[in-house]
């Protein structure tokens, strides 16, 4: 499908001509679901915005964020999409926790991206506080989940 990446100050728009025959996997963690849900929420209203069919979009639930990288394991297995969608969040806390999940995650994504040729959107908030993840999930520094575009 033909298509172009248009920057502006504030976003990077993915456009294409037809985008009716994407299919979409996205595997949401539901710890911090009241920050989680709100990028959900959001990446579904821009993929449908440029024209993916609500029903095309197949969301995964996992626990965490660590079993994102299960969820997308399943995804790959189990459906041929055009692109999959991994969000998550983790708050770092009073142990070096954050960086396992957080490194794992990455890692995962990398090679799942390598192994079966798909791309898959790293869409986990890596926060400090809780604070900052409302602020990247619709609050003062609007929605990332809105602010991950995909070119698929």
């Amino acid at each position: 499908m033909s298509s172009s990446i248009s920057n502006t100050s504030q976003n990077a728009y993915y456009q294409s001509e037809n985008n009716e025959g994407y299919t979409i996997g996205i595997v949401v963690s539901d710890y911090y679901s009241e920050i989680t849900h709100k990028l959900l929420d959001a990446s579904i209203q821009v993929l449908t915005q440029y024209g993916v069919k609500e029903k095309n979009i197949e969301v995964l639930n996992m626990p965490g964020a660590f079993e994102l990288i299960y969820g997308l394991g399943r995804m790959i297995e189990n459906h041929e999409y055009d692109g999959i969608i991994a969000l998550g969040c983790v708050i770092k806390g009073d142990t070096d926790h954050d960086k396992y999940i957080n490194q794992a995650v990455a890692n995962s994504i990398a090679q799942l991206t390598l192994e079966y040729n798909i791309p898959i959107t790293f869409g986990l908030l890596t926060t400090n506080t809780l604070q900052q993840a409302e602020d990247r999930s619709g609050g003062a520094l609007g929605n990332k989940g809105k602010k991950r575009h995909w070119q698929f």
